[in-house]
């Protein structure tokens, strides 16, 4: 029977001392800013969409994907105009996001998209408002914001 109790109870505290692991604090890299278990980086240069996405991919992340309101506002919030990880490159008004799956809530601007100038990539443009997306040619230079997994 102690034999047993003993077993229990170092079965007990390797389990109390794996799941400490397991549930530590997640973080993000110096530079990086959290929301809701998500990692930011905010460049502070401009570059071409798809130059902006290597540099995402670099840091071993993507350029975001907002997929709820209150990402939208988060993003929105940094006031600055910033690529996004939106584009309709391969296929015109077929929006997709940076891991393939499709747009399914968007925030476009008014009278936008438009493909105004082979606009296929999306930044956010007017910060004061909710609905701020815009496409732009994915040759023009503008920040952009990288996003990972905290």
């Amino acid at each position: 029977l102690c034999f047993f109790q003993f077993c229990f109870i170092v079965l007990l505290y390797c389990m109390i001392f794996f799941m400490s692991l397991y549930v530590s604090e997640k973080t993000c890299p110096a530079g990086w800013r959290m929301f809701s278990c998500v990692c930011y980086f905010v460049s502070t240069e401009s570059k071409p969409w798809e130059q902006a996405r290597l540099d995402c991919r670099d840091r071993g992340a993507d350029l975001v994907i907002i997929d709820s309101p209150e990402e939208q506002t988060f993003i929105s919030s940094h006031k600055t105009s910033v690529w996004i990880g939106l584009n309709d490159r391969d296929n015109e008004g077929t929006w997709k996001w940076t891991d393939g799956t499709p747009m399914t809530k968007s925030y476009w601007n008014a009278n936008q998209p438009d493909n105004w100038g082979e606009e296929d990539c999306v930044h956010i443009n007017n910060f004061e408002a909710v609905n701020n997306w815009n496409d732009l040619s994915c040759g023009s230079s503008l920040r952009w914001i990288c996003e990972e997994m905290a």
